[in-house]
């Protein structure tokens, strides 16, 4: 089997149909940008080379490749004037002629797309001047139509704006992902011209130029037509946003995690959850979260990132984590805020207990002792810490920079040590 010698990335595009700023690849699906789904399958290819080409919001796509994707095999090609999909593999020229093998192209704005999928494309190849993809989708989505004859030979591609009436009725579609014989690629790139009806350089006309000169151009159909859902509209960005969000429950699922209502479950990429623990419904982890095992979240639960649940922790009802890492067997069922927080083992968080980590200019720590007792409606102003096997009353103020030493029992507004007063006498 061939290896990929280069993966062409094509993410120069602006998104005008998605009414937002900034790069179109950069909008953020289940906690990551869209980029980084399409380059988790690129990798899995091992190619030599991979190049990502840049057009709008191009030096934040750089930082952002620099910053999270950390390969030194990327390099991100300029594509300043976007001119079609040709154009953009036009800019790659200089690149490819120092690159060795194959080249396979696809979209930086398809995030769904499966190594599966680029692997029996790239085994497709073996023999042929190109390869690509196709599909059969219920919505065409403006995809160009496949050409054939009537023995089935794969005659061109033409795109929608392009096509006849009969065209448009074809069903099965080109969805943009290819694989090239490089010499091939390169002595056709020159020859694209841009006279069609939205006066761009097609990719697609470089399939066209190897049929004409009767070289072999291969076609891998896809079965689950999901997996090519192109972002040019927030519509499309909430399909995709559904298909990686099933991948991740059924991950997690796959490992022992209990998921009671996957449709009100809402987990990012990246999260980590032990085997044996229980996710309720209505519950948001969000990225950078570590869940042990056996532990229990939800229903109406938000994990936000830098919370760590260690084995056996519960966080419940109407609960709101952030920066948190919460003990072992620690209990926080109802109502309550821990923003940049550390709570040992076996403590037990009341309903309403508010961790106050803002002071309206910085955030502060607070840390709770193992085996303590926050009592319901407590709020715990930081910096403050609560000792080991201490113990707030109900609706007990702890005012910032105060520490309540370990076994202590403090109530009030502001809390202060609970003091017992002498016993009363026996009978006169």
């Amino acid at each position: 089997m061939q290896r990929a010698g280069t993966v062409v990335v094509l993410a120069a595009g602006q998104g005008t149909r998605m009414r937002s700023s900034g790069a179109k690849v950069l909008h953020p699906l289940c906690g990551r940008p869209m980029l980084g789904y399409v380059l988790d399958p690129v990798r899995a290819l091992d190619p030599e080379r991979i190049l990502v080409v840049v057009g709008h919001g191009a030096d934040e796509v750089r930082r952002w490749i620099e910053s999270a994707a950390k390969d030194a095999r990327i390099a991100c090609v300029p594509q300043p004037e976007q001119k079609g999909t040709g154009h953009a593999l036009q800019a790659c020229i200089p690149e490819l002629e120092r690159s060795s093998g194959p080249v396979i192209v696809l979209y930086g704005d398809m995030p769904c797309l499966e190594v599966a999928t680029l692997l029996a494309l790239r085994a497709a190849l073996a023999g042929c001047a190109a390869a690509l993809v196709t599909a059969r989708p219920a919505r065409l989505r403006g995809f160009g139509r496949i050409r054939r004859d009537g023995s089935g030979a794969l005659r061109g591609i033409v795109e929608e704006k392009d096509a006849s009436p009969e065209e448009r009725a074809i069903r099965e579609v080109n969805v943009g992902v290819y694989a090239f014989e490089k010499q091939a690629l390169l002595e056709r790139l020159p020859r694209l011209s841009n006279r069609n009806a939205q006066g761009e350089y097609y990719l697609t006309d470089v399939v066209d130029l190897l049929l004409e000169d009767k070289k072999r151009v291969a076609t891998v159909a896809l079965e689950d037509e999901r997996e090519v859902i192109g972002i040019n509209t927030l519509e499309h960005l909430s399909e995709a946003r559904a298909v990686l969000q099933e991948r991740i429950l059924l991950h997690h699922l796959g490992n022992g995690v209990y998921i009671e209502d996957p449709c009100t479950t809402y987990v990012d990429h990246g999260v980590e959850i032990g085997a044996g623990t229980r996710i309720l419904p209505c519950s948001v982890i969000r990225a950078g979260v570590v869940i042990g095992k056996a532990c229990e979240v939800g229903p109406f639960t938000h994990l936000r990132s830098g919370t760590h649940l260690e084995d056996g922790a519960e966080i419940g009802n109407f609960t709101e984590t952030k920066q948190a890492r919460i003990g072992k067997g620690t209990k926080a069922k109802h109502l309550s805020y821990l923003g940049d927080v550390t709570i040992g083992a076996q403590a037990n968080i009341g309903a309403g207990t508010i961790v106050a980590n803002y002071d309206g200019r910085a955030k502060h720590h607070t840390d709770v002792g193992d085996r303590a007792f926050v009592g319901s409606g407590s709020v715990l102003i930081a910096p403050c810490r609560v000792g080991d096997g201490a113990l707030t009353g109900a609706g007990a103020v702890v005012t910032r920079r105060t520490e309540i030493p370990p076994g202590e029992a403090w109530v009030g507004i502001p809390a202060k040590p609970l003091r017992r007063g002498p016993k009363a006498k026996d009978g006169p």
